[in-house]
């Protein structure tokens, strides 16, 4: 895992500390989350070799990633898989919306960027998500 001065970086706007942010590190993770309304924008720096399973999964205490991921991947390449196998690639740049139940990971040499939009334990239901990974009839 990179170290924090390594992944924050005053001389990359993207990877800059946030202005106001509320900023911690999780499972070798960077959120920075300001307020916005009733939601709140984050930005997550995952390091490369990041996986859900592997780094958050006993912090958390639950098998999968229980969040939903709504916002939009700036840098880098994450995969996201579900219970029923299931695979989804995101590469930067990139719109994101991943269903609760998932394991992800950082593929490549490079931190994962993703700013979000959500709504605290209110994300699924606020933005009209399903509550987990469904495949969609044809």
């Amino acid at each position: 895992m990179l170290g924090e001065d390594t992944i924050m970086s005053k001389t990359d706007p993207l990877l800059a500390p946030i202005k106001n942010a509320e900023r911690r590190e999780v499972g070798g993770v960077t959120i920075e989350v300001v307020s916005a309304g009733e939601s709140r924008v984050k930005r997550l720096i995952y390091p490369p070799g990041f996986r859900w399973s592997t780094h958050m999964k006993s912090i958390v205490g639950t098998d999968l990633c229980m969040h939903a991921h709504v916002g939009f991947l700036a840098r880098g390449h994450v995969q996201v898989r579900y219970a029923d196998g299931c695979t989804l690639d995101f590469t930067a740049p990139q719109v994101v919306a991943i269903e609760p139940g998932h394991d992800g990971s950082v593929v490549g040499s490079e931190p994962a960027v993703m700013i979000e939009f959500d709504f605290e334990n209110q994300t699924v239901k606020r933005l009209g998500m399903p509550d987990s990974h469904r495949h969609k009839s044809r």
